[in-house]
């Protein structure tokens, strides 16, 4: 066995040959053998040996499983997840949907009625009625293993009681309208590039989007004028690289949208406001 700052020094090096972030990686997977959070590690970490959780942890990580798939969480923007195999893992690139949300709803008293397409998880409809107390949402997934991590994140959360969820396919037979729309729909080509792992452990139906990574865009386009209330607002997530090419597919169904940029300054989301 082995010191747990040695441990954590080891294993930083073993990913560093696989991850990009392989520090963090390694504070989270030995926070997650420790049972304590990340925070406590950093600021007071427990002195003794490694768990030997911890090691097993590693060589799965090496093997390109996600962090989160490992740990059975993720945080993301005020929350806290649950999430595994069957779920897209959360991005922070994500939590410019609910900055972009947050920005417009400034001043009032927020939504009343949020949408969530492709929820996963229930990753952006959860942040949302984390963000704004009095707002209740509906959020739709192809998945049904999706959408089961939804159902105990809300309860978790405690919000089970403002949150629906529903199989479906998009916004096929929804008829009602929202003040805040989000989105965070497959956009990456179909065979395009993907982080170490994502490919290999994360659904590809919540990935690839055909041979420009548009097709899904090209289906929602001419349906979120219907679903918008006056005043509102869809947020649509979007690769880095597709500012032009999915401002154009939605234009043709209304207003121009506006871009918002991610921590890094790039394209991230589509704003559509009724």
């Amino acid at each position: 066995m082995t010191a747990i700052p040695r441990a954590l020094s080891r294993a930083t090096e073993q990913l560093g040959r696989t991850s990009d972030t392989p520090r963090l990686d390694a504070e989270l997977l030995m926070a997650a053998a420790l049972g304590i959070g990340r925070d406590r590690l950093i600021l007071d970490s427990p002195r003794g040996e490694a768990p030997a959780d911890f090691y097993g942890f590693v060589e799965r990580r090496q093997a390109g499983e996600p962090v989160a798939y490992i740990t059975g969480q993720r945080a993301f923007w005020t929350i806290d997840l649950e999430v595994g195999p069957g779920a897209l893992v959360p991005r922070p690139d994500s939590e410019t949907l609910i900055a972009a949300a947050v920005e417009h709803f400034s001043g009032t008293t927020g939504p009343n009625r949020v949408l969530d397409l492709g929820t996963g998880p229930g990753t952006l409809l959860l942040a949302a009625l984390d963000e704004w107390a009095g707002a209740t949402g509906v959020g739709i997934d192809a998945s049904d293993v999706a959408l089961d991590y939804a159902r105990r994140n809300a309860a978790r959360l405690g919000v089970q009681d403002r949150a629906e969820f529903r199989i479906g396919d998009w916004a096929k037979g929804v008829d009602e309208r929202f003040d805040l729309i989000l989105c965070n729909p497959p956009y990456v080509a179909e065979g395009g590039p993907v982080g170490p792992g994502v490919a290999a452990y994360e659904p590809a139906e919540a990935l690839f989007a055909g041979p420009e990574g548009l097709d899904e865009y090209r289906r929602l386009a001419p349906e979120i004028g219907r679903l918008l209330a006056p005043g509102g607002l869809a947020a649509i997530e979007i690769g880095y690289d597709q500012a032009d090419s999915a401002t154009k597919l939605f234009e043709k169904h209304g207003p121009h949208p506006t871009l918002a940029r991610d921590l890094g300054g790039r394209p991230r989301a589509l704003l559509i406001e009724a």
